[in-house]
């Protein structure tokens, strides 16, 4: 048995410490700078988005124990960009509470199966589901249960479109089982939905959470392509989104920033997934609220009082902007002043060294103040139109 190692008890060099380094930790880092807090980031290059604002830097794989440690010696506490971590290696250190959230908190939340054990075992609502070791050993009859199309998903790092597969048929079924290398997979029903909604919040030492407004995403191909927000969804269903969110962090004891993704539809509010951290649906609150997602984190993980969430408008539009092909006509210089022209444009350029397809290079953010909810609505599509013009989604 491993002996769990001390750190130790001494002033460390920097208030927190970031196990990641990409847009999301560049937003952390920022934050933190604005609060007058010192980071150190711990990435696989320097270059990475987050350096450009950190303190220090540790040059090491977030996954790597090595850099863990070095990362643990300077910091007071330790905050995470994702759940992708190796929680079996951090729990060999004797953390004294240095993470925020703390390990054993978070340990439901790093991958899909266990956040659906975890729904499931509070009841929760979600789509109906199955490990894909337990699906194969279904009969011919149980299967016909499933009505296609089905959604299979990859236990592990899925994110923005990427380890999700739509399956239309029994033919594309039987033939993803038998190109399927490993178990790392879940069966999901497919949920017909009017509206994806998504609810991000913060719950601190003391056990208080504040909440951002309910949002209303919009995909394509599986990625956020905008988000309106406040969405427009009645008192019922907004409290039943609080209380789901509540009951998870109270269960779990957690404290930081956690993201929930909702379908709405015929089968009522269901969760889609979790994300144990601050999320791409709460970015409006940067400019749009008295304190973001970001500065909540930071505040929280560094022992400041965190302040009460009030937007500052009557409602805001968030667009992603993510990477188009080498050969588009616009370069992403003119594409950034051609954005930045646009009357109340508020541009975050993430500093990533290559544009790829998809890749999430930078988002922008709109205030909308006109008072009449539909009015909202009609001015963020206008607003989108003239964004898309610049910059097309590469999933359209």
């Amino acid at each position: 048995m491993n002996q769990k190692k001390d750190i130790e008890n001494i002033k460390k060099n920097y208030s927190l410490g970031i196990i990641g380094g990409g847009q999301l930790a560049l937003m952390l880092a920022e934050a933190a700078n604005i609060r007058g807090i010192k980071v150190c980031v711990q990435t696989k290059s320097s270059k990475d988005p987050a350096c450009s604002k950190a303190n220090f830097v540790i040059e090491a794989d977030p996954l790597k124990f090595k850099g863990n440690k070095d990362l643990i010696k300077e910091c007071e506490k330790i905050i995470f960009e994702n759940e992708w971590i190796k929680i079996e290696k951090l729990n060999l250190i004797d953390s004294k509470d240095i993470f925020v959230p703390s390990l054993e908190s978070i340990q439901p939340l790093v991958d899909r199966i266990s956040q659906k054990e975890l729904i499931e075992r509070m009841s929760l609502p979600s789509p109906r589901w199955l490990p894909l070791k337990k699906f194969k050993s279904l009969d011919d009859e149980e299967i016909e249960d499933w009505d296609f199309p089905i959604m299979v998903k990859s236990c592990k790092g899925g994110y923005d479109g990427k380890g999700n597969k739509k399956i239309n048929s029994k033919e594309d079924l039987n033939s993803f089982l038998n190109e399927a290398v490993s178990d790392e997979w879940l069966i999901e029903e497919w949920v017909d939905y009017e509206n994806e909604f998504a609810l991000v919040g913060s719950r601190d030492f003391d056990g208080t959470i504040r909440f951002f407004p309910v949002v209303e995403t919009f995909q394509k191909n599986n990625v956020c392509d905008w988000v309106f927000s406040p969405a427009e969804i009645n008192y019922d269903l907004k409290t039943f989104a609080i209380n789901i969110f509540s009951s998870i962090v109270n269960e779990l004891n957690y404290v930081g920033v956690m993201g929930i993704e909702f379908f709405y539809g015929d089968n009522g509010l269901l969760i889609n997934e979790i994300a144990p951290r601050t999320h791409n649906s709460a970015h409006f609150s940067i400019e749009a609220c008295s304190s973001s997602q970001f500065d909540q984190y930071i505040c929280i993980s560094s022992g400041i009082k965190p302040p009460e969430i009030n937007m500052h408008s009557h409602g805001s539009l968030m667009i992603n902007l993510l990477g188009l092909k080498k050969k588009y006509p616009l370069s992403i210089e003119k594409r950034i002043e051609l954005l930045s022209d646009i009357k109340g444009s508020n541009l975050h350029w993430y500093g990533k060294s290559k544009e790829s397809v998809g890749r999430k290079m930078a988002h922008i953010t709109f205030l909308l103040n006109e008072k009449n909810h539909l009015k909202r609505v009609e001015k963020a599509k206008e607003i989108l139109i003239k964004v898309r013009e610049i910059w097309p989604s590469p999933n359209a």
